[in-house]
């Protein structure tokens, strides 16, 4: 018994000694090509960590600069100015052109999209708020229920059903997912869908009972309910 201990501990050594030589032949007939890929990768990284301090890092103080008096006149509901700037300060459109790879250039799509909500250019609005993206889940989830508005506003309830329930399923608070299943809940009702609605209506009740939506969301279950019995 012993003896085939050792002998299978043997076998393992030696398969382990042949798999080194294979690894270190491998390493010597190809040493010239490994040392090319090293190289690349080296170059890759190092190129790119003086990509973004040396040319993204300036270009994005300069973006966060041109932002703040768009950033004005989106607070103050001058949508026009915010994004056609006022001919000395940049609006949110030339920020997007002038200044495409940095954040504050993809955040201009946000309030550019907002903008164009507002202003009633629904497809602008669409185009502009798909082309951001965000790691806030929170204003990801009002951008993709600001898409959810503008299909709404252009009678397409289905595509705007889709962006409310996405919308409520990024943030899962108490204030922006009630939101959007209220919106959803109520397009169901337009759609005479009473029995999605009333699902909808049951679910904010149960699952966000301190959202601003649930303190009334009785009369709308119980509105559905009536419609559904009616059927």
């Amino acid at each position: 018994m012993a003896k085939k201990k050792i002998d299978h501990t043997e076998e393992k050594i030696e398969g382990f000694e042949q798999a080194l030589s294979k690894t270190e032949r491998y390493i010597e007939e190809n040493q010239k090509s490994l040392t090319i890929i090293v190289l690349a990768i080296t170059v890759i990284v190092v190129g790119f960590t003086l990509y973004k301090r040396y040319i993204v890092g300036p270009r994005e103080l300069e973006a966060q600069t041109q932002m703040y008096i768009a950033e004005q006149y989106f607070e103050a509901d001058s949508f026009n100015l915010a994004l056609y700037g006022d001919g000395n300060n940049m609006g949110f459109l030339e920020i997007i052109d002038e200044y495409g790879i940095t954040k504050s250039a993809n955040l201009s799509n946000y309030y550019a999209g907002i903008c164009y909500l507002h202003l009633g250019e629904f497809e602008n609005a669409i185009d502009f708020l798909k082309d951001f993206d965000s790691g806030d889940q929170n204003v990801q989830s009002i951008a993709t229920g600001s898409i959810g508005d503008s299909y709404l506003e252009l009678g397409k309830e289905k595509e705007a059903l889709s962006m409310y329930l996405k919308a409520a399923k990024q943030k899962k608070n108490d204030f922006i997912a009630p939101i959007y299943y209220m919106k959803a809940g109520q397009v169901y009702e337009s759609r005479e869908d009473y029995k999605k609605a009333l699902g909808i209506y049951e679910n904010i009740k149960k699952q966000y009972p301190n959202s601003s939506e649930a303190q009334d969301i009785d009369k709308f279950i119980a509105r559905v309910k009536t419609f559904i019995n009616e059927k």
